[in-house]
Parts: C-alpha cells; structure tokens; sequence
C-alpha cells in the first residue's frame, strides 16, 4: 500500500493506517468514470497485501481482458512505486516512469502517500482511485456484465451482513493488526496489538474448524481478504512484524484454509514469495536496518496437500 521506508510512528505511539483515499469509483451509471472495457488499468504490485487482493478478484471474475494490469517493482523510495520490472523501467501502457506521475495528473503535487492498488485511466493517464475495498468491491458489483460465466459469487447477499462483519474483524485486528505490532511505537502499543491479533487468530482457527471457509462451502471476498496477510505470515510478519507467538504452519485449520486457498487457480500464482520479502526486508529500512532479505522459509510447503474438501 504504502511506499514509505521511515518510520511510521513516533516513539511511544501506536501505529494508526491513513486511510484517506481518492474516494472516486468506476460504476455503470458514472457520467465521469463509467464502466468501459480497455479505458482503465489497475496498476498493483505483487509484494503488497492490498494490492494483491485486486489481483486476485481481477482474476477470479475473469477481467483480465477488460481491465489491464501494470505491476510495479517490489523495492521503491519515499517518492513512489516504481515500473522498474518493464523494460526501460517505464509502463508499457502508461508509458510512466513512476506511479506518482499518474497521481500528479490527477493532482499536481499531490500531498499523500502514492499507493497501490491504483485504477489508472488510460486516455487522461490519471488516477481515478485508490481506494483499495472499494476497487474490488466494484469490480465485483459493477463490473458483472463482463464477468465469465462460472465466475465466483464473491458477495452472497444470503451471508453479506455476517460478511461484512468477518470482513471488519479481520482488517482491523489481522491485516492491519500484523502493521500495528511491527510498527508500533512503543512496549504497551506493541503488546496490545499482539493480544488484539492473536485474539482474533484464535477466534479464526476456531471457526475454520467446521467450514471450509470464512463463510461456509464457497470462496467470498471475505478470503480474499484474509489469504492476502496469511500468505505473507510466516514469510514476513512472523519475524519482521514480531507476531511470533506461533507459525502459520502451526495452526492446523488456518493452515490448511491457506493452503486449500493457494492451490486454488487466481490464488497462489499470484503471489511471489520473493518479491514479498525484498519489498518488507527492503524498504522498512526503519525496521530492518540492514537490509538483509531472509532465504527462507520453504515455500514448498505451500503445495502439501490439504483435507479441506471434506467440509463442503
């Protein structure tokens, strides 16, 4: 998301996510952004949670010919994510250097932070939004006309109102409660977010004991959600973080929940393990001065088979 490396809180603080974004949105009944196949590209980056789920609901409901995607590179400055995975390190498409360029021809000098995922519109160059629930929140919603056909149903109006509180849970207390221990500001703000995250950690393996996943037999966007920071836990947050009171791999249904979800076409080929730890190890100089990316762990366990079917 974010493309800073200094750090995020003062000392003594507690670590609080600005989540100030462009508030547009792309809709069929937009007079200014409408729904236009080929007019907008989704600009992400494989190393960032947020942007990851972008990609993966991009490809589940089979848009990938319909809105294109430009990947930034894993390690960036203070200024901006960078296209330097292209050649010439500009966007094919964009023909950018850098993500920040699309934000200032939205907004000359514009004073937040340049993140992803972002929705580019292709003819003026600028960014629509970055309002990372709503982008795929849309894409789902307004984009259906374009879906394909055995497309998923990532939002069953039956469990929506139960989803929408999973969904509040888990960003709260797990994808941006793994931020608030590794950068909190001090011993009381780390240790309360450790309680808070393994609270809800625990509460999650429990309810994974029964169901396949978050809301029963079918994949929402509430796993969606959730997979993004479990695919990242063990690789990153475990050490980098400090969430370190267990593995992963030593929780048996969240374990094999994320399992079942990589081996799942649209989940795990979207994540690389490598980039990941370049861009945490990397760029939170603040966090791990010396910049030295971890070898491991061994990711092959990844593909070690599950017993989730059984439930549904």
């Amino acid at each position: 998301m974010a493309q800073r490396n200094s750090t995020y809180v003062e000392q003594g603080e507690s670590f609080d996510r600005d989540m100030d974004y462009i508030p547009d949105r792309i809709t069929r009944d937009s007079t200014t952004w409408p729904v236009e196949p080929g007019r907008y590209r989704l600009v992400a980056a494989r190393a960032c949670p947020w942007a990851n789920r972008s990609i993966i609901v991009r490809k589940l409901l089979g848009l990938e010919d319909v809105i294109s995607m430009g990947l930034c590179a894993p390690v960036h400055d203070e200024d901006s994510w960078t296209f330097d995975l292209d050649p010439d390190g500009v966007d094919p498409v964009l023909g950018i250097h850098r993500l920040k360029e699309a934000y200032d021809e939205r907004v000359p000098g514009y004073p937040r932070g340049i993140t992803v995922p972002a929705m580019i519109d292709i003819p003026t160059g600028q960014v629509v939004t970055n309002d990372f629930p709503w982008i795929t929140h849309d894409l789902f919603f307004e984009w259906q006309e374009f879906h394909r056909p055995d497309a998923p149903n990532l939002w069953p109006e039956e469990c929506r109102e139960e989803m929408d509180e999973v969904m509040q849970r888990v960003f709260t207390e797990v994808n941006n409660g793994v931020y608030r221990c590794g950068f909190a500001g001090s011993q009381e703000a780390y240790d309360e977010a450790y309680d808070r995250l393994w609270a809800t950690m625990d509460w999650l393996e429990e309810r994974l004991a029964d169901r396949r996943y978050l809301m029963g037999s079918t994949i929402t966007e509430a796993d969606v959600r959730l997979f993004t920071t479990l695919a990242r836990f063990d690789a990153v947050y475990h050490g980098h973080f400090k969430c370190n009171r267990n593995k992963l791999t030593e929780l048996p249904n969240l374990w094999g929940y994320a399992r079942d979800l990589y081996q799942t076409p649209s989940f795990g080929e979207t994540i690389d393990f490598e980039q990941i730890k370049q861009h945490y190890y990397v760029v939170h100089s603040d966090v791990n001065p010396s910049g030295i990316v971890p070898k491991g762990p061994d990711t092959d366990v990844w593909l070690q088979l599950h017993d989730r079917a059984r439930l549904g």
